[in-house]
């Protein structure tokens, strides 16, 4: 099952006995728990029916044994279970000892009282587990990963609009350059931004430029951009705005040689037929960083992106032996590689 669909039938009442939730996006797993929480909880009555478990802490037996106890004054509870790592390869390197049958054998008959919410810290489930095996034919086992490029500028679009004010997708894109891809950033961003814009309002890229403040490699990232779209002036303006924020020269030549390597990698994936989410899973990346990485990549071939990765080298290895004054080889760096 998608989380779509998941969404919709918690939202009609129906709700699942067990669920596990695995993947990197840890901002979406806490959403889907809250709602959750705001169908199975009654909110006065929290104490009640609300239970939370550490399974670095405490053994399974412990949490099935909660899940059939009957519940107090209420009709239903949620139990949520973290650090799962017995759904997941290799072994759990907690101290507890865990007595997976009794979870087997709650599996077959889950209370009806009880919904059991497992959060898995980890990309994938290890398919050949009985445990796994048994949750999929017995409970709802959900992916949360990251959004695509395209996902990523409408969940941004949606979120603003949720927030009672507007956002066209190419501010969003602007906003998701200034502030990175985790979406929990972005959301704080958006509540800073609607605040800003008032109720009914338009989020314009003045406002994400006068109130978004860049993190050093999305400054690197928006400096590489401008170098690869030859507006040189903007690039350099960004590299001093950073040598006054005491930012070591040496890290922004690295943060500067990692896009490269990644529009590298990028454009000799492209040319294997790897699809943006392939290429994304192979690099260990956002697929928006992988689409962004592609764009700019497409200014430079293949030669001349081997060739600025080499005199990177060359300037790391001269910077940190004092061949040469950090900045000013940095800044004749950049200003080779915009001419």
């Amino acid at each position: 099952m998608d989380i779509k669909t998941a969404v919709k039938e918690i939202k009609q009442g129906r709700i699942s006995p067990l669920y596990v939730c695995y993947g990197t996006e840890k901002y979406q797993i806490n959403e889907f728990i809250a709602l959750l929480e705001k169908h199975v909880v009654d909110e006065e009555q929290r104490d009640f029916a609300f239970a939370a478990f550490d399974l670095a802490e405490t053994p399974i037996e412990a949490v099935v044994e909660e899940a059939e106890t009957l519940p107090f004054l209420v009709p239903r509870k949620l139990i949520v279970v973290k650090d799962a790592a017995l759904f997941t390869a290799g072994r759990d390197g907690g101290k507890i000892e865990h007595k997976l049958e009794s979870l087997t054998a709650y599996m077959a008959n889950p209370a009806e009282y009880s919904v059991i919410v497992f959060v898995v810290q980890g990309e994938k489930l290890d398919e050949r587990k009985k445990i796994v095996k048994a949750i999929k034919a017995s409970g709802t086992v959900l992916s949360f990963m990251p959004l695509g490029a395209g996902e990523l500028v409408q969940w941004v679009v949606k979120q603003a609009e949720k927030r009672g004010c507007r956002i066209s997708g190419e501010v969003a894109e602007s906003l998701i350059a200034a502030s990175g891809v985790q979406m929990s950033v972005l959301a704080i961003e958006l509540d800073k931004l609607c605040l800003y814009a008032g109720s009914g309002g338009v989020i314009d890229q003045g406002a994400v430029d006068q109130l978004v403040v860049r993190s050093t490699e999305q400054n690197v990232f928006a400096m590489v951009e401008f170098i690869a779209g030859l507006k040189l002036e903007q690039a350099l303006n960004i590299f001093y705005e950073l040598l006054k924020q005491r930012e070591e020269p040496i890290k922004i030549a690295a943060l500067i040689a990692r896009q490269f390597r990644i529009m590298l990698q990028v454009k000799e994936l492209g040319r294997q037929s790897y699809s943006q989410q392939q290429m994304a899973s192979q690099l260990g990346l956002h697929p928006y960083a992988v689409k962004i990485a592609g764009d700019q990549a497409r200014r430079f071939d293949t030669a001349k992106l081997r060739e600025v990765l080499s005199e990177l080298a060359q300037l790391d290895y001269k910077m940190k032996s004092g061949g040469i004054d950090k900045v000013l080889g940095l800044e004749l760096f950049l200003l080779k590689l915009g001419a």
